[in-house]
């Protein structure tokens, strides 16, 4: 057994952000299913919003986010991280991460993308997630009071209502089972306080731009131990991922849309202009629809992202990556315009917290793409993801020291000792590309009741053959992971079936229209024990 002040599940820049503010005064493990590098954020190519602009206000970007939500945002929490967002890139700037600045006075350069007013993206060129979890990364591994355990996936949290305390007036995290991937031996990690910073769900659609990590682990994870979870059914897909057989999910930047980048047909018509005013720079959730709604009607693999009325040199060096990446697929894209399609991004909805962080469990928190805030609504503006992960992370921590609870209450032991090997893994395999299959063609960016019917059907048969095979043989990261998804799964089909309107990034044929009532979709447990949720006083609750 391990034993941890506090144990963080994830490595993307919620779970490092959030160490390295608790690390010098806590005894830190991090738990990362691949390797430290392998995360959404790592990803991340855009940027970090944020109001250090002299041209910005917090008011502006509080509007701007607010009508990107399609008015299911929390306004006071909007409001609260936009405030902070300097200081955000403060931190970061402070830790080591060079930014990028502009030629004539070295003051930081800001970027614009869709959905926003003006420009207000901080970033590294175009790699900006990789440099800051760069940054990150070396201050974790030279850090004393942080241990790292790679290739380890979490099986399951321990709390005080499954181990039936009856001294535990509210149902607490006390821990975490852990299977080493290496060894396949289940390890207790005893913990005063646990963060789920484990990232989104994306990898439960057949096309996305999110790392194979992107599993929905630590939703899944909270909703069994008794978590509710908000908003499932708003799913951001990105408009423009690169279309091509040997690239199964490499992004192309919503920035080089804030460049002047315009989406087009085969017949070299541009078509956004068609579906709103903003043209190529509305919403995330607007230009999806434009281009799925163009490649069904007209039969098309794919649209294109025309970029070369810029000069080649402007592109090298505003956006290097990208160029690299689609000149080593042949598309030189100062010369060529690039195949885009849409592909599943972001978990707009999450495992509910407060200001702070915490859970409806005592002693849980989430951080990041895991949580729902209510930052987001019903569509996230483009690059308030990391500056969230950073916001809250401070907020988190401050919280976390803030607590003196200290437990040592014996935990279990895993036991397999009722169980056998695996005698076939393909049930796995098969179930996996199925669900992907069926989550993208039933529950993608237009959905209809009878797809959605259709769902939930395949998945509660899905669902009950993965049970039984968990019970019943011993656990693999891929068993993990596949159950993981399925729940997932079904509480995003069942948070779709609940809403009877289109709002962002939920679209229904059968309820076209935006309702005038405003909702946030809350799903509760059956094992749920907590106080009645705080927030979102104005918000009506769906169920």
């Amino acid at each position: 057994m391990f034993n941890f002040d506090v144990v963080i599940i994830g490595s993307g820049l919620a779970g490092l952000s959030t160490a390295l503010k608790l690390a010098d005064k806590k005894k830190i493990a991090i738990i990362s299913k691949r390797q430290l590098i392998d995360s959404s954020s790592h990803w991340a190519q855009g940027g970090i919003a944020s109001t250090a602009s002299n041209e910005d206000s917090v008011d502006q970007h509080v509007a701007d986010t607010l009508i990107s939500g399609a008015d299911l945002c929390d306004e006071k929490v909007v409001r609260f991280v936009s405030e902070n967002s300097p200081a955000a890139i403060q931190w970061l700037a402070d830790a080591g991460v060079d930014f990028t600045k502009q030629p004539k006075n070295n003051a930081l350069h800001f970027t614009q993308e869709g959905g926003h007013t003006v420009r207000r993206i901080a970033h590294v060129a175009d790699t900006t997630g990789k440099a800051v979890q760069s940054v990150l990364i070396q201050k974790i591994l030279s850090h004393p009071n942080i241990t790292i355990f790679e290739d380890h996936i979490v099986v399951d949290l321990i709390t005080s209502n499954k181990l039936e305390l009856a001294n535990q007036l509210k149902n607490t995290c006390l821990g975490l089972y852990v299977l080493n991937n290496a060894t396949g031996a289940v390890t207790t990690f005893q913990s005063d306080v646990t963060i789920l910073a484990s990232g989104g769900a994306s990898k439960v659609y057949l096309y996305t731009t999110n790392p194979d990590v992107s599993t929905g682990d630590g939703m899944a994870m909270a909703w069994r131990a008794g978590c509710r979870l908000a908003n499932m059914e708003f799913i951001q897909f990105h408009p423009t991922c690169l279309f091509h057989p040997k690239e199964k999910s490499f992004l192309i930047s919503e920035a080089l849309r804030g460049e002047g980048a315009i989406l087009k047909l085969p017949n070299n018509k541009p078509f956004m202009h068609l579906y709103d005013a903003r043209a190529d720079l509305a919403p995330r959730d607007i230009v999806a629809r434009a281009i799925d709604f163009e490649m069904k009607k007209r039969g098309l693999e794919c649209v294109y992202l025309d970029m070369t009325h810029r000069t080649k040199s402007f592109i090298m060096d505003h956006f290097p990556s990208i160029y690299e990446r689609c000149l080593k697929l042949n598309i030189d894209i100062s010369r060529e315009q690039i195949p885009v399609v849409p592909a599943a991004h972001y978990s707009c909805g999450g495992v509910m917290t407060d200001l702070h962080g915490e859970t409806d469990i005592k002693n849980l928190y989430a951080v990041g793409e895991t949580a729902y805030t209510g930052l987001h609504g019903a569509n996230r503006l483009a690059s308030n993801s990391l500056l969230e992960c950073l916001v809250f992370s401070e907020q988190a921590a401050h919280h976390i020291l803030a607590n003196k609870d200290h437990h040592q209450t014996a935990l279990p032991q895993w036991d397999e000792s009722r169980v056998t090997d695996a005698d076939e893994e393909v049930l796995i395999t098969h179930t996996w590309n199925e669900l992907r299959r069926f989550m993208w063609n039933y529950v993608g960016i237009v959905r209809t009741n009878k797809r959605l019917s259709r769902a939930m059907h395949r998945i509660n048969m899905l669902r009950d053959e993965v049970q039984e095979f968990y019970r019943n043989f011993r656990i693999s990261n891929n068993l993990i992971e596949l159950r993981n998804l399925l729940q997932v799964a079904q509480l995003i089909v069942e948070s779709a079936i609940a809403r009877k309107e289109s709002r962002g990034l939920h679209f229904s044929r059968d309820y076209p229209n935006k309702n005038v009532e405003k909702k946030i979709t809350v799903l509760t447990p059956e094992n749920f024990n907590g106080e009645k949720f705080k927030k979102n006083k104005k918000l009506s609750i769906v169920k």
